[in-house]
């Protein structure tokens, strides 16, 4: 599967949900290195970050944080999906693999501009408009998801079915076309199919919270928030519906708490607590790291592999929100500007003096309810140790037999 993700092991419905997110965070945790770069120079150079807090220059940004911002937008919609494309590609097919399945992402990552796609209105808003270039696209980890493995899955079928039918001599001809037509051929299809289907399940989510929103029935937004931060729509959410809601309402009262719905750190801060307590044992020493990024950092994308390994922990995740939004509904809480990134520092510089407290308060409970709930469903580690005696068992047993042949003078298998 990965070096970075534990096997699942049994058989059923549960096994197989445990490797399809086993797989999923395959492709994420080894560009793990790739999103905490993006979350540095997030935190210390975008004009709310800390050079420009410490510096008092956030509205007027210095300009060496402008510059280095500038690739800020680069590295999280246009690098990250690629890699996750490529990486997935590679899981499937080895480097070849991994090459069309980073060619066939660049389609699916272009499909708004290719096509002009404009999203749903929202409160009789109107809509943004489509981006003009790749320098305006949102970032579509989702579409990398699926084309990285499946492009890579259909150039391994070809290269199975030419194996052995290709006369000597063309060999390098006959794979680099093959890879090439595949790869270009499936970068149309991201256009024309996948692009616009996760474009658009991106805007339903979000008109589903706007819904919730109207009604009033926010901590049920958790539902459908933190699944799809999961599945890397948090931008598309926050930025796309959250925010200029948040700003409306902030506009009239000074203060909004839809800039708290997906920017909360407790939630994934409790899913990290879970893991580094009952986790996979391989997994754990990676969990510290990440927690600093997330916490104080505001990067949020740092759990989702976490999440995707156990996809049982998206309950956690939503019911640790879902304690958050309704603290900060009972006490009429918000912030008065987006918390970007969301950390518990920025939460701390956008809160109000009168809800700073209360604000705090609900970081705490959201992260514990969600660590609680986690470390449940993780059966407080019981079953990794089960997990990890079966794999030690499955281990010992093969080296038994590869010590018997041994003895018997038989050549050890590979």
């Amino acid at each position: 599967m990965s070096d970075y993700t534990p096997a699942a092991t049994g058989t059923g419905v549960r096994a197989r949900i445990q490797r399809g997110g086993a797989f999923l965070a395959g492709m994420v945790m080894p560009n793990l290195g790739a999103f905490i770069a993006f979350g540095l120079i997030t935190a210390l150079f975008i004009p709310t970050g800390w050079i420009n807090t410490i510096a008092g220059t956030t509205d007027n940004p210095l300009p060496i944080t402008t510059q280095i911002g500038s690739i800020v937008g680069p590295l999280i919609c246009i690098l990250i999906p690629i890699l996750i494309g490529y990486t997935g590609g590679k899981m499937i097919h080895g480097t070849r693999g991994a090459v069309v399945g980073a060619v066939a992402t660049v389609g699916a990552m272009m499909a708004p501009v290719a096509l002009q796609l404009v999203g749903l209105a929202l409160n009789a808003d109107e809509p943004a408009p489509p981006p003009a270039s790749i320098a305006e696209i949102a970032p579509n980890i989702l579409a990398a998801l699926f084309m990285g493995p499946f492009t890579a899955l259909l150039l391994k079928w070809w290269d199975r079915f030419i194996d052995g039918k290709v006369k000597g001599g063309f060999e390098m001809l006959v794979d680099n076309f093959s890879a090439g037509i595949i790869g270009g051929a499936l970068a149309v299809f991201g256009i024309y199919v996948i692009g616009p289907i996760t474009f658009w399940i991106a805007q339903g989510l979000g008109s589903l919270v706007n819904t919730l929103v109207s009604t009033g029935l926010l901590p049920l937004a958790s539902i459908l928030i933190e699944p799809a931060k999961v599945l890397f729509l948090n931008n598309a959410l926050n930025h796309g519906v959250l925010t200029p809601l948040g700003a409306a309402e902030a506009a009239e009262t000074g203060k909004s708490i839809m800039f708290m719905l997906e920017s909360n750190p407790g939630p994934g801060m409790g899913i990290l607590i879970a893991m580094l307590l009952f986790g996979p044992r391989a997994i754990r020493p990676t969990v510290p790291a990440a927690m600093v990024v997330h916490f104080l950092g505001g990067i949020h994308e740092i759990y989702f592999p976490y999440v995707l390994m156990k996809p049982i922990l998206v309950i956690a995740a939503i019911l640790g929100g879902a304690t958050g939004v309704l603290w900060e509904t009972i006490f009429g809480l918000g912030l008065v500007a987006p918390a970007s990134p969301g950390s518990i520092f920025a939460w701390i510089l956008v809160s109000p003096p009168d809800n700073l407290l209360l604000n705090m308060v609900g970081i705490v409970l959201a992260a514990g309810v969600s660590a609680l709930v986690g470390s449940v469903l993780l059966g407080f580690g019981r079953k990794e140790t089960a997990t990890d005696a079966a794999i030690d068992l499955e281990a010992a047993q093969e080296r038994s037999a590869e010590n018997k042949k041994a003895s018997k003078g038989q050549p050890a298998s590979a």
